[in-house]
């Protein structure tokens, strides 16, 4: 981050339910998820509130199972998709010390019983301690209790206690202990703060324990090594942040960063004795790097003027989690405006950005025609805008007639972010699940281990193989991982049950048969075909000019997909304008060249935020399609039925002609091999004028299981016009856990 100043941003345009200001709550991250319990403003807050944070969403999760009372000034952990909740303020004077788990993949709440350690007492109920998750352990440090018997009443007794809560592997907890502790420690405190960061010169993770209340604000800094229980306050250098509590401390990288809280009010000349006597919210920001241990500020230590748009105003008990580089904060109590009889809480979501963004992974193709190449990227955290460039690689080259090739081909991944609720088949729009992510607003995610029942629409995700051609070699593309793309998929309901989801992808194919009434020559249904992966290198037509070694700007997207039908040519001085988006108004982008038939571009894209821009993803290739062929069939419905499966479809949008048959290919098991690398076999299991038809128990049974990602089944579909076969669709199936197909000789990793 630059000596400029904090570059923080504030969260200007949203959409759905916004939680009421509050203060005394809680955050943590799940991918690109903000989860926020508890706290309140007038009475504690009970709804589980959830912001997006690609989509810019608020929305509130259908919760169900044990669901905890609200409470403010709780223990928040997040472990995986799990959460940990811990004590907290149920109601003024009564505190709790219960322990709740919510598996976020299922908006399911747990109340767990841990069991009590055995050298000690439980945790007493608590409120304002720490909850840290080091490895498979929370920590849990300090925090104020009640001593009064009377409810009405409360008597404050901090406290300085430290015990370690064991996890089970995904869900649970196995028990309390209170571990043997040299080096003295903290004082007794609430209101503080504890991190986890572990170097990379050490082996060894360690605590990091700031600032917190005791009578007075404390501003010391503590280490424990985690390996040792050694308690120790390590040197520092630069200038120390003020003593404060009720702030937020966060770890990005290598760094902690400090924010608001209550802090001293400085002495002037009108307030000699104002240091120790007086308190204000601040909104300073100081950062500890671990690795000099220096502290550096950041902000400014007393409370901007009113109006201020450079960064968030000063508060205290706000909550505030990381995602990727960047740094949130969400509401909190104002305790510099005190305008009513009630607390005064801010309403406002910023973000701090502290790196340019990651590399970028590899621009996916979703569909292409002639003129226009439909291209989608994954999105990257801490990122505010895509800079995607384009390069041509091959001149337009007649297809020669009769090189139709078969819809068969290397595997294709699926794009991210597009899934339905394998169970409910509802679209999993507001959740999180364990293996994909979330695209659409609405529906619940339904438990993960459960097959759909009988007649139910299934979980699909389908793929485009671009095949009307001979392979445009672009690097293989491992799109396992799930994020969120948005405007690229068509959703198509088949009842209140189920939603099939289509995700069209290019994929590298083999040559195919030069018989153009046939995408497999003599292939009937149980014939098996072999797929090969194609070389890698330049693919060029024949006759080509060499690569143009220019990147031409498609532009800067908000967006994870582009429709590009054309790209801006150099400015007049000859250079690419590079970073801008195509604009009518600009003299510099009004030159533009569109694309051209059976030409193949290279496409690169880059995140770009307020620190600069990021690394280029790795090169891709995709070529623009020859006239005349029949795009890829769409609007797959797969319904389960007692002994076989009803797979129905739409005819392409572009056919081109005279749709002459529709194949079907599965995905099988090779008998030979036991290989993880090899490609994949396929049987055709239809072949017919018709948009439907049943697959059998019998095929099902010899299906050979993608474990690459989710366990699914593979199918392939194409049509065929007179020229030939088009683009096949791919159709990963996705299966449950109890799916009996799922056996070790039935799946594979690929």
């Amino acid at each position: 981050m630059g000596t400029e100043g904090p570059l923080w941003k504030k969260v200007q345009s949203f959409t759905g339910p916004v939680p009421r200001s509050r203060h005394g709550h809680r955050a943590v991250a799940i991918r690109e998820l903000i989860i926020i319990f508890g706290g309140g403003n007038e009475g504690i807050a009970e709804e589980l509130h959830v912001y997006n944070t690609v989509s810019r969403h608020w929305f509130l999760p259908a919760v169900r199972g044990d669901i905890p009372p609200g409470c403010a000034a709780h223990g928040f952990a997040c472990e995986g998709h799990r959460v940990l909740v811990f004590g907290g303020m149920l109601e003024y004077g009564k505190y709790s010390n219960s322990l709740y788990e919510l598996q976020a993949s299922r908006w399911l709440w747990k109340k767990l019983k841990a069991r009590p350690p055995r050298n000690g007492a439980p945790p007493c109920p608590r409120i304002g301690h720490s909850f840290t998750l080091i490895g498979n352990k929370c920590y849990l440090f300090g925090g104020l209790a009640n001593d009064s018997d009377d409810p009405n009443s409360n008597v404050p007794r901090y406290l300085g206690d430290f015990y370690e809560l064991e996890l089970q592997a995904s869900s649970g907890v196995k028990g309390w202990n209170v571990p043997e502790t040299k080096g003295g420690g903290p004082s007794a405190r609430e209101s503080h703060t504890a991190v986890a960061h572990c170097s990379k010169s050490s082996y060894s993770p360690k605590l990091y324990v700031f600032g917190g209340m005791s009578g007075q604000r404390l501003g010391d800094l503590w280490q424990l090594d985690i390996e040792t229980m050694t308690w120790s306050t390590p040197e520092t250098k630069g200038p120390p942040p003020f003593p404060r509590s009720l702030h937020s401390a966060n770890v990005i990288g290598n760094k902690m960063y400090i924010f608001g809280g209550w802090v001293p009010v400085l002495r002037t000349d009108d307030k000699p004795n104002a240091l120790g006597e007086e308190w204000i919210c601040t909104s300073s920001l100081s950062v500890l790097n671990f690795d000099t241990m220096t502290w550096t500020s950041l902000g400014p230590p007393e409370p901007e003027a009113e109006g201020s748009s450079s960064g968030p105003r000063a508060r205290a008990g706000h909550c505030a989690t990381t995602i990727g580089s960047r740094l949130y904060i969400w509401s909190g109590r104002d305790g510099y405006r005190k305008s009513w009889n009630y607390q005064v809480c801010c309403k406002d979501l910023w973000y701090l950005e502290t790196e340019r963004p990651c590399t970028a992974a590899p621009v996916m193709l979703v569909k292409a025609t002639i003129s226009m190449l439909h291209v989608a990227w994954r999105p990257l955290p801490a990122t505010e805008s895509y800079l995607l460039q384009i390069q041509p690689v091959t001149p337009s080259q007649p297809l020669p007639r009769g090189s139709a090739s078969s819809p068969l081909g290397q595997q294709s991944g699926r794009i991210p972010g597009v899934g339905a609720d394998p169970n409910t088949g509802a679209p999993l729009s507001q959740g999180l699940t364990e293996v994909h992510g979330i695209s659409h607003q609405g529906g619940n995610v339904a438990p993960c281990g459960q097959g759909p029942s009988s007649g139910r629409s299934e979980e699909v995700f389908m793929g485009a193989l671009n095949c009307s051609e001979k392979p445009s070699n672009h690097e293989p593309m491992d799109t396992s991982e799930n994020s969120f793309l948005q405007g690229t998929v068509s959703v198509t309901k088949e009842n209140s049950l189920g939603h099939i989801i289509v995700n069209p992808v290019s994929m590298d194919t083999e040559d195919g048969a030069q018989d153009r009434g046939h995408c497999v020559p003599n292939a009937t249904p149980g014939t098996t075909v072999s797929t090969s992966k194609t070389q890698a290198g330049l693919v060029a037509a024949p006759g080509g000019n060499p690569c143009d070694s220019t990147w031409y700007d498609v532009g800067l997207f908000k967006t994870l997909f582009s429709e590009v039908t054309h790209y801006s040519l150099p400015s007049e001085n000859g250079l690419a304008v590079a970073g801008k988006t195509p604009d009518s108004q600009d003299p510099e982008c009004r030159a533009r060249r569109e694309l051209a038939p059976g030409v193949l571009y290279r496409f690169r894209v880059a995140g770009v935020n307020s620190c600069g821009q990021g690394d280029f993803s790795p090169l891709v290739e995709f070529k623009t399609c020859q006239p005349g062929f029949p795009g890829a069939p769409s609007a797959v419905k797969i319904t389960k039925a007692t002994d076989s499966v009803h797979i129905t479809w739409e005819p392409p949008t572009s056919p081109s002609g005279k749709i002459l048959e529709y194949s079907m290919y599965l995905a099988v098991r090779k008998s030979r091999s036991n290989s993880t690398t090899v490609p994949l076999d396929f049987i055709r299991i239809y072949r017919g004028i018709k948009t439907a038809c049943n697959v059998t128990q019998t095929h099902l049974s010899n299906a050979y299981i993608d474990c690459s990602g989710r366990p699914a089944i593979v199918l392939r579909i194409a049509a065929k016009n007179e020229q030939g076969y088009g683009p096949a669709t791919q159709i990963r199936w996705l299966q449950g856990t109890d799916c009996p197909l799922l056996s070790p000789r039935a799946t594979g990793r690929r």
